[in-house]
């Protein structure tokens, strides 16, 4: 028997670029960056913003998109500003909805397919439906190639390409048994939100994301059929698996270098992001891991800038294991400074659970914690509590 839906009182309020969150240390924003994707220019113009108007860093999100923190009062206009001009904010009105995970390194190395066409069809397809801006700000769109990296994030609405050429639809991670061409996949993606839009409102409008509808997989996948895709078998595992990208140099399929840098906490310096971006040839890929690409390099001859800016290449570091919500003073829920903590046992190499991915989180409520298994290290006000959820 399903789990009862859990009851939503409150719409919801997940933060954007221009409806900014109140968090303790300023005005918080989030910018979505859809499939990850970046050109060098605009991570130039992000760290701009975050010198000029923020705390002189970004946070890289499980989402892989981007935050800004510490935001005085009245430069909301300003930062929206600077992003339209960079073409950061297509759309004012669906600024919160553009959540989109899209394989790592997908089109340079492996996959069965380039996903990165699928991302930026369907952020202009959602941009471009009016209706489509009643998403939830937590609805998430999956984009994987199949080698089942983000399929494993539960998004509301995904694409897996399958071995033998069609494309799986995914609805809140789990198999619906809809298929179509790849030509044919995005617009049978758009036509699952709607559908998750019009169930969603059929059971009362409040719920945040397609999981939480009673019996949504099927409902929002029996609107669709004889309307877009065709029914297929079905695939085990489907929704795949959080397995982290591994940091270092990856030899692209052309031959050249993706370089994967991991950020410490997620929390990247606005001389952190300048640098990537002189390094990047053209573009760079946001991960849902909080670690960037850098990728169509000759070879592997940046890294050593880039460790040497704080930034870790070495798959073997305890920094590629270890995330943090905000912690103190960002947060006035948060019960510690988790951030200096966790960096504190990191330096001391005293972390809980050693060899195992952990999150340190300042309440009960763990902000951030990644998917799979995780080891928690919650603040309680008098220690840590240790331990699996």
């Amino acid at each position: 028997m399903a789990a009862p839906s859990p009851v939503r009182e409150r719409a919801d309020a997940c933060p954007g670029a221009l409806q900014t969150h109140a968090a303790a240390d300023g005005a918080l924003a989030r910018v979505r960056v859809p499939g990850g994707a970046l050109f060098r220019s605009q991570l130039q113009v992000l760290a701009a913003a975050a010198r000029d108007l923020g705390d002189g860093a970004l946070e890289l999100t499980s989402r892989g998109n981007v935050q800004l923190r510490g935001l005085p009062a009245g430069t909301q206009a300003e930062l929206g500003h600077r992003l339209a001009a960079a073409g950061l904010l297509p759309s004012a009105t669906h600024e919160r909805v553009r959540n989109v995970l899209a394989s790592a390194l997908t089109g340079r190395v492996g996959g069965r397919l380039d996903v990165r066409p699928w991302v930026s069809a369907f952020d202009a397809g959602l941009c471009a439906d009016p209706a489509l801006a009643q998403l939830p700000g937590r609805f998430l769109a999956t984009f994987d190639d199949g080698r089942s990296d983000v399929a494993g994030f539960g998004g509301d609405v995904g694409l897996v390409a399958l071995d033998a050429g069609p494309v799986a639809l995914t609805l809140a991670g789990t198999d619906s048994g809809l298929r179509a061409a790849p030509e044919d996949a995005v617009p049978l993606a758009l036509a699952a939100a709607r559908a998750f839009l019009a169930e969603r409102a059929a059971q009362g409008g409040s719920a945040w994301r397609l999981a939480e509808l009673d019996d949504g997989v099927a409902r929002v996948a029996a609107r669709l059929r004889g309307v877009r895709g065709h029914d297929g078998p079905p695939v085990r595992g489907l929704g795949g698996h959080d397995v982290p990208l591994a940091a270092g140099a990856h030899r692209q399929d052309d031959g050249r270098t993706a370089l994967v840098a991991v950020v410490p906490l997620g929390r990247l310096t606005a001389d952190q992001a300048d640098l990537l971006a002189r390094t990047a040839p053209t573009d760079l890929q946001l991960t849902a891991w909080r670690s960037v690409v850098v990728p169509d390099l000759p070879d592997d001859g940046a890294a050593r800038a880039l460790t040497g800016a704080g930034l870790v290449l070495d798959p073997g570091s305890p920094w590629t294991r270890v995330t943090a919500c905000a912690g103190r003073p960002g947060c006035a829920k948060s019960l510690a400074d988790v951030r200096a903590d966790a960096a504190r046992a990191v330096d001391e190499g005293t972390l809980p659970g050693p060899g195992e991915r952990q999150h340190w989180a300042g309440c009960e409520r763990r902000c951030g914690r990644p998917r799979g298994e995780v080891v928690d290290v919650v603040a309680t006000g008098t220690g840590y509590r240790v331990g699996k959820a």
